[in-house]
C-alpha cells in the first residue's frame, strides 16, 4: 500500500507513486570496446518535493568492496516534471520572476488537459551526474510505469563517450524496478544496468 501526501501540487499527482527513499541492489552488465563490465551494486534513490511542480531526485550507486567498504559509482541529481508550456505565471528562465500573478493553484482539471492520446502524461527529466554529464530525458508516465529516452546529453570536454540512453521505471509488488540502456564508449544503445529497490522511507 502507498500512502500519498494529501497536499501535493496537482502537477505531481501522476508521478506521486515515486515519492520516498528507495534502496536495494542492481546488476551492471555492459560490453564496450572489447571489454565486459559487470557486477552487483547497491543503489539508493530519493524522490521528494518542496511544494513546486517538480519532483526532486537524488541517486547514488556503489560497489561493496571485499574489505567491507564501498567503491562509489556516479551519483545523480535532478528534477522530474510533467511537460507543459510555460506561462506568464511561471518564473524563469534563470532568476527572472513570473510576469503575471498566478490567480489560483493549478488544478486536477489543468493536469487532465495534459493527458496524451494513449492515456499517459508527457514528462521531462533533467539530470546531472557527478562526473559533469547532463541529460535531458523526454517520455511518458502511464500509471505506475515510466519510459524515457534522452533528447540531449551534454558532456564536459574530458568526459568519456556517452551519446544516448533510455530508462524504464515501474512499480511492481510495492518495489521500484528500473532498467537503464546506454550508448557509450563506442557501443550502440544496449542493456547497461537494472535494479529492484524497496521503499525505506
Amino acid at each position: 500500500m502507498i500512502d500519498l501526501p494529501t497536499d501535493l501540487p496537482a502537477d505531481l499527482v501522476p508521478l506521486s507513486w515515486l515519492l520516498g527513499v528507495w534502496e536495494g541492489t542492481g546488476v551492471l552488465e555492459y560490453d564496450a570496446g572489447g571489454r565486459s563490465m559487470s557486477g552487483e551494486f547497491s543503489h539508493r534513490i530519493s524522490f521528494s518535493h518542496d511544494g513546486g511542480d517538480a519532483l526532486n531526485y537524488a541517486a547514488t550507486a556503489w560497489f561493496e568492496t571485499a574489505d567491507g567498504g564501498r567503491s562509489d559509482l556516479v551519483a545523480e541529481t535532478g528534477y522530474w516534471r510533467l511537460a507543459r508550456p510555460a506561462t506568464e505565471a511561471d518564473a524563469g528562465p534563470a532568476l527572472l520572476p513570473a510576469l503575471a500573478p498566478r490567480t489560483s493553484p493549478r488544478t486536477v482539471d489543468d493536469v487532465e488537459a495534459l493527458r496524451a492520446e494513449g492515456g499517459g502524461f508527457e514528462i521531462e527529466v533533467a539530470l546531472v551526474h557527478s562526473d559533469g554529464i547532463s541529460e535531458l530525458y523526454l517520455g511518458q508516465v502511464r500509471g505506475p510505469r515510466i519510459d524515457i529516452a534522452t533528447d540531449a546529453i551534454v558532456r564536459p570536454a574530458g568526459a568519456k563517450d556517452y551519446s544516448a540512453a533510455t530508462r524504464m521505471y515501474g512499480l511492481v509488488d510495492g518495489d521500484l524496478l528500473w532498467a537503464w540502456d546506454v550508448a557509450a564508449l563506442g557501443s550502440p544503445l544496449g542493456s547497461h544496468a537494472s535494479a529492484r529497490l524497496a521503499r525505506v522511507q
